[in-house]
């Protein structure tokens, strides 16, 4: 129920936002709005308030079909208009009037976005400290010579200033841009106690990035902050449970190998295969002030393809917090500063799966906006305002495309009659919007079908 609300009003928020950018320019440059919808298909609620602007008889309906929504305006094009109210049609209006009525509505999308992400900012929220948990064997991040435990002071692209880092957050969103964009990334380490402070390089230039997902992040290596290596729940029956361990043992030593975190101790664990069968290890763990040796046998399941281990528990304790909050105005700068780079990493991915750089595995539909919408609802306020910036800003940058049906072709028609002088002819505007569907239907397709792939497969 939590994912269908949270989803229902998330696609009623920025669906409103949008087409309110429309209706607000519109109004303003003197067009005449007839319908303001929210939603498609049968009407379940309707109001046409009596005080609105001369000129205006606006028609506000809720449909039943949430998937959308438009601003029906006066036009010559689409029936017949008295001629008392020709200066009032869309049709009619100076190119740069319909080039700002129909812009408004995506960038309304992205002036959202930096108001929501400055709300998360102003808020604070609690994130991961930036101490870096052990890292994949194999991966960039080991082969740069991490080794979990390091605290990261400072960050940022290589042949950059490195910025101060405030949470392990901060740090994840860096190493995603790096990564998909090709670029490397340099980590400025804290000084300890038994070591000085240093830098290191991680050469994400080198790694294939064609699909954004976990895959991608056991490439670089650093799946997330640093975790105690204790033992969460226990499930009864389990491996865990049948070898003796028991919820808060922290463990010190799988056979040969000294544990650091809860990272390294699910690795070691799923690691505890050989030909298809686990293999029993002796689990040095402190049990209330003792030190005890534990005979642990994994069962082994299949992961993506790959036989892994599994101990029937949670593994890792939860990592040190800290509260990220911003001030007035840096908050609602770096509100611009997120919204600005979520944009540009949308479009360069999209760039790239259009060249076959990137694979198409990384289209979203609605089956997973709505499941991601549940999980960030029920994680809290904050969580829910990032989830509909993002949202909002994809929103945004894909309606800005130049596909004929969305905003994005529009504009393209405008500017070609900015060009020209002429307006596109009637025969080839019904082309390209039969083509513009066409190709909008494909994308839909493949996403539903993503959705579906990712939820059931």
């Amino acid at each position: 129920m939590l994912t269908i609300v949270a989803f229902v009003v998330a696609l009623g928020l920025l669906i409103a936002v949008h087409e309110y950018g429309h209706y607000r320019v519109a109004v303003a440059c003197g067009v005449k709005v007839l319908r303001f919808s929210v939603g498609f298909g049968k009407v379940l609620y309707r109001c046409q308030p009596r005080n609105q602007k001369h000129g205006q008889s606006t028609e506000f309906v809720l449909g039943a079909f949430p998937l959308g929504g438009y601003v029906k305006m006066l036009d010559e094009r689409e029936g017949p208009v008295a001629a008392s109210e020709r200066h009032l049609a869309f049709n009619t209006q100076p190119l740069r009037s319909r080039a700002a009525i129909v812009a408004a509505g995506p960038v309304v999308n992205l002036l959202l976005a930096v108001l929501l992400y400055a709300m998360v900012n102003w808020i604070g929220v609690k994130e991961p400290e930036a101490i870096l948990a052990s890292p994949v064997a194999g991966s960039v991040a080991e082969v740069a010579g991490l080794r979990g435990g390091e605290r990261v002071e400072r960050a940022g692209f290589d042949g950059e200033e490195p910025q101060p880092l405030r949470s392990f957050e901060e740090l994840r969103w860096l190493l995603t841009r790096g990564a998909l964009d090709g670029r490397d990334v340099r980590l400025v380490l804290a000084a300890s106690r038994s070591a000085a402070a240093e830098e290191r390089v991680l050469p994400l230039s080198e790694l294939d990035a064609s699909q954004a997902d976990a895959s991608l992040f056991r490439k670089v290596g650093l799946m997330g902050p640093w975790t105690p290596p204790v033992m969460g729940e226990v499930v009864e029956g389990g491996a865990a449970a049948r070898a003796g361990l028991r919820k808060g043992d922290l463990v010190r030593r799988v056979g040969d190998d000294p544990v650091v975190d809860g990272a390294q101790l699910r690795e070691l664990i799923r690691a505890s295969v050989r030909g298809g069968r686990a293999i029993t290890q002796i689990w040095r763990v402190e049990r209330q002030g003792a030190s005890l040796d534990l005979p642990v046998t994994a069962e082994v399941r299949e992961d993506a393809g790959v036989m892994v281990g599994r101990v029937g528990a949670y593994v890792g304790g939860p990592p040190a917090f800290v509260t990220v909050q911003r001030g007035p105005l840096d908050g609602l700068w770096q509100g611009a500063v997120r919204t600005w780079e979520v944009s540009l990493l949308t479009l360069r991915m999209m760039g790239r799966m259009v060249v076959g750089e990137a694979s198409l595995k990384n289209l979203s539909g609605p089956l997973t906006i709505a499941d991601y919408a549940g999980k960030s609802a029920s994680l809290g306020l904050t969580q829910y305002l990032i989830f509909l910036a993002l949202i909002s800003v994809s929103l945004g940058v894909l309606n800005l495309l130049p596909l004929p049906v969305l905003d994005g072709g529009h504009l393209m028609y405008y500017l070609w009659e900015g060009v020209t002088g002429k307006s596109v002819s009637d025969a080839w505007m019904e082309r390209l919007q039969r083509g513009g569907v066409a190709l909008l239907m494909v994308m839909m397709s493949i996403a539903l079908f993503n959705d579906v792939t990712r939820l059931f497969g």
